[in-house]
């Protein structure tokens, strides 16, 4: 039964069907039971910084019921995406309640897509693969597939990773910066395999102008569709998914740096260059991306057997607390610089927020 625990990530879907069938203020429910409901119980519960044993390590790895908890997510995703498109374009809502809205699909799509798609996107299985990019076409984030592979997991906590949070950068400067730079990196990332297999631009292996075509013509849909309103809702509750994984990407490996050695390549990532925290909610809410110290260590273990490290860096809170103490900057900078290894600060600490 213990195993179930992670049918808790379903509680974010659940609340945003509240809020889509009892509309008015409860249109932001799923913000509220996300970003207040859900810390304030991260507060109360207890912290659990045990590790599986070998044989658990090994008896988890093989069950089918992980992977299965995160094949569900891509029904759920796309029924979420399409109802609300529908459930928009046929009723009549004030403007408040479709903002509440926009806010409650958005963090499912954020939640269950793009976190989703992230652990997916990590599967040897290319089936795996695939639904884990289909998990990210309704945000458009289909591009994080190539630049989180291929980019962040070989730059993280270096000034050439655009995922990394500079010390003293804001949230706010790191969405902009984060977003364009791995979108950047990716036609990079792409345009190099292209050429190392001598094809050219437009060629059939090329992802990202097929990640292009899909996203571009999943709004066309929703015009077609379900007018004007339903493009807009479609590209606004997108937009909330990505900056929800951004914010976490923020908090992910905010002011921590790899040293550059005399060769001039960098360090090995290690466990101490991601934040890790052992928040129950937070972890089973989030397939335990809170573990994020293991997974960057070794990218290809699965989630339900990542495990604590002594050496990693320990964030105060869970990620969802974190996530809403980053939008305050001046707050986070006040709990989280001080946490920040003295080896990994610049010399000259200058504020880019």
């Amino acid at each position: 039964m213990k195993d179930l625990k992670y049918l808790a990530a379903f509680t974010i879907p659940i609340s945003a069907i509240i809020s889509l069938y009892f509309k008015g203020y409860w249109s932001f429910f799923t913000p509220v039971y996300t970003f207040a409901i859900i810390p304030l119980l991260e507060v109360l519960l207890p912290v659990d910084s045990s590790n599986l044993s070998p044989e658990e390590r090994e008896e988890k790895k093989k069950s089918p019921l992980f992977d299965w908890l995160l094949y569900l997510n891509v029904p759920i995703v796309c029924l979420f995406s399409f109802y609300a498109l529908y459930d928009i374009s046929t009723n009549t809502y004030q403007i408040f309640e479709i903002v509440g809205l926009i806010f409650s699909i958005g963090i499912v799509l954020g939640v269950n897509g793009i976190n989703v798609g992230h652990e997916l996107g990590h599967r040897q299985h290319a089936f795996e693969r695939y639904l884990g990019k289909l998990l990210l076409l309704p945000s458009f984030y289909m591009h994080f597939y190539i630049e989180h592979n291929f980019g962040h997991h070989a730059k993280a906590a270096t000034k050439e990773d655009p995922a990394t949070a500079s010390y003293n950068q804001s949230v706010y400067s790191f969405w902009l910066t984060s977003t364009l730079g791995q979108y950047k990196n990716a036609w990079l990332i792409q345009n190099n395999l292209l050429k190392k297999e001598g094809l050219p631009f437009f060629s059939i292996k090329n992802d990202m102008l097929w990640y292009s075509l899909f996203q571009i013509s999943y709004l066309l849909i929703a015009f077609y569709f379900f007018g004007l309103l339903g493009l807009i809702f479609a590209l606004a509750s997108g937009i909330v998914g990505f900056l929800l994984l951004e914010t976490v990407n923020y908090i992910e490996h905010y002011g921590l740096m790899r040293k550059k050695m005399p060769s001039g390549r960098y360090e090995r990532v290690r466990e101490c260059h991601s934040w890790n925290s052992n928040h129950v909610i937070g972890r089973i809410v989030l397939y335990e991306l809170t573990r994020h110290s293991d997974h960057h260590y070794k990218s290809s273990k699965k989630y339900q057997i990542l495990d604590y490290h002594d050496i990693s860096p320990q964030m105060p809170f869970g990620y969802p607390t974190s996530m809403v103490l980053s939008l305050m900057p001046p707050l986070w900078f006040y709990i989280m610089n001080p946490r920040v290894p003295k080896d990994m600060k610049p010399s000259k600490s200058l504020s880019i927020a």
